[in-house]
C-alpha cells in the first residue's frame, strides 16, 4: 500500500482526492498549507507527493525547492492550475517528476503516481516477484505458487515495502510509519499480527525475524 502525501489547500479538490485513493488500495496524509507541508515529508517516510503550487504560507515551488536542496528524491507529482508552458518547464526543473494541469481525472492521477513510484523503486513493469510470490501494485493483487492469495490492506503493505527493497531489514518503527497516518494510534503488537499472517498465508520461512532489529525476506526463497 502506497503512502501518498498530498499538500493542497482547496478542501474540495483534496478530498476528492483523498477518497479516490484510497478506494485504489493507497494511504493519504493530506496537509493544506505549505509550511506543514514541507515539514511532512521531511519528518516521514512517503512512496509520492501531489503537490499544488498555489498555497497558504509559502509557495509551492519554494516547497520543492527545499526538499530538492536537502537531497530528499520522493517523486513529486505537480497538481496546479498554473497551465502556462513556462511553469512547467519552472516546476519540472525545480525538481518535479511530472507535472498535471487542473482540472484533471483522478484515474489520470492515480496512472501517473503509480508509474513515479515504479520508476523510483527501478522498475519497468507493473508486477514484482520474490521466490513463488507475485505481487502487482496497480491492482494489489497477490499470488502464491500461482494461486491468488487474499491479503488484507496492512499486510499487501508490508508486503509491497519488504518486496521493493528485499534485501534490507525493516525495523517495527519504519513499518508502522509506511502502515500509520498522522493521529492514528498504533497497537504495540500491531507488525508482529500482521507479520504472523503473512507467514501463514505465504509460508512461515517467507518472512524471518533479526532478534531486536526487524524482519527480512527469507534469501533462501530467491534463489533460482
Amino acid at each position: 500500500m502506497a503512502r501518498i502525501l498530498l499538500i493542497e489547500d482547496d478542501s474540495t479538490i483534496a478530498e476528492g482526492i483523498v477518497l479516490g485513493l484510497k478506494s485504489h488500495g493507497m494511504m493519504v496524509d493530506w496537509f493544506g498549507d505549505a509550511k506543514q507541508g514541507e515539514l511532512a515529508l521531511q519528518d516521514n517516510m512517503f512512496d509520492a507527493v501531489l503537490l499544488d503550487l498555489t498555497l497558504p504560507k509559502g509557495d509551492g515551488m519554494t516547497v520543492l525547492k527545499n526538499w530538492r536542496s536537502k537531497h530528499i528524491d520522493t517523486p513529486v507529482l505537480i497538481i496546479t492550475a498554473r497551465d502556462a508552458i513556462a511553469n512547467r518547464v519552472a516546476g519540472l526543473n525545480a525538481g518535479a517528476d511530472d507535472y498535471l494541469v487542473k482540472p484533471f481525472a483522478l484515474d489520470e492521477v492515480v496512472a501517473r503516481l503509480q508509474a513515479l513510484m515504479r520508476r523510483c523503486q527501478g522498475r519497468s513493469q507493473s508486477e514484482v516477484r520474490y521466490g513463488d510470490v507475485s505481487y502487482q501494485p496497480d491492482n494489489q493483487q497477490v499470488f502464491y505458487q500461482g494461486n491468488m492469495v487474499e491479503l488484507t490492506i496492512k499486510e499487501v503493505a508490508i508486503l509491497e515495502q519488504m518486496l521493493t527493497h528485499p534485501k534490507q531489514i525493516h525495523s517495527r518503527a519504519s513499518l508502522e510509519d509506511k502502515l500509520y497516518g498522522w493521529q492514528q494510534d498504533i497497537e504495540s503488537n500491531a507488525i508482529e499480527v500482521h507479520i504472523h499472517h503473512l507467514r501463514k498465508k505465504l509460508g512461515n520461512d517467507f518472512i524471518l525475524t533479526k532478534r531486536g532489529i526487524g524482519y527480512y525476506l527469507n534469501p533462501a526463497y530467491n534463489q533460482y
